[in-house]
């Protein structure tokens, strides 16, 4: 699943992106509401944590616009503002949640898990990935294929659901850096030819009917 961070606390956006990247999310981080915008256009988000008190357009403001556009990414609103007021305030302009500074990292997860959990065919859309006979539970991180479990690393999960939410397609090592690491991973770096290996050593060891295919010159597909 993609996040996206918005706070123009360096600190603080730097302390939420490690925590979710540690749980296996591909975060995105930016500091202020217009490139805020610009990325929710650009990628596909199941959630924004945003800050209310931004640069150049507040949280307020990026909240309603996304929602007035039709963007499905849930929103966790996170301000120091306390009020009752303020909390119904970003409710209304179309946040799903509020958490106020400071915080625990512990208790944003949570929330962040239960907004996700929330929407009953949201959930059967989002959180179990079916591919042949593969499986990804995105909420629980439990992979199975032909009725077998298979451990993966957290990077391993987030480059397998990559490959079947876009099963069929052709793949770039510069997509696929984009997507699963961070913006500005060096895409000279072999380290994505690792990762396939060692994900294709897991998931199509052992089975007939490979999965993952290299497209010679041009990157990676996963094919159905």
């Amino acid at each position: 699943m993609r996040i996206l961070v918005v706070d123009d606390e360096e600190n603080i956006a730097s302390y939420i992106s490690k925590g979710l990247k540690e749980n296996g999310y591909v975060v995105d981080t930016v500091y202020d509401g217009e490139t805020a915008l610009e990325y929710s256009q650009k990628f596909p988000y199941e959630a924004v944590i945003l800050d209310i008190m931004l640069p150049k357009m507040s949280g307020l403001e990026v909240c309603e616009k996304l929602k007035k556009d039709g963007n499905k990414a849930y929103i966790i609103m996170l301000t120091a503002k306390d009020k009752i007021s303020d909390k119904i305030t970003g409710l209304d302009c179309g946040a799903d949640d509020y958490i106020t500074k400071p915080f625990a990292f512990s208790e944003l997860l949570a929330r962040l898990r239960a907004i996700l959990r929330r929407d009953t065919e949201k959930k059967e859309e989002i959180m179990v990935l079916k591919l042949k006979d593969v499986e990804l539970n995105l909420l629980t991180r439990v992979v199975m294929r032909g009725g077998k479990e298979i451990e993966l690393t957290t990077k391993e999960f987030a480059l397998l659901e990559y490959f079947v939410r876009n099963k069929n397609q052709t793949l770039t090592r510069t997509m696929i850096a984009e997507q699963v690491w961070d913006m500005d991973f060096l895409t000279e770096s072999n380290i994505i030819d690792v990762y396939i290996n060692h994900l294709r050593a897991k998931i199509d060891k052992g089975f007939d009917d490979k999965l993952i295919y290299t497209v010679r010159g041009v990157g990676y597909i996963l094919k159905s």
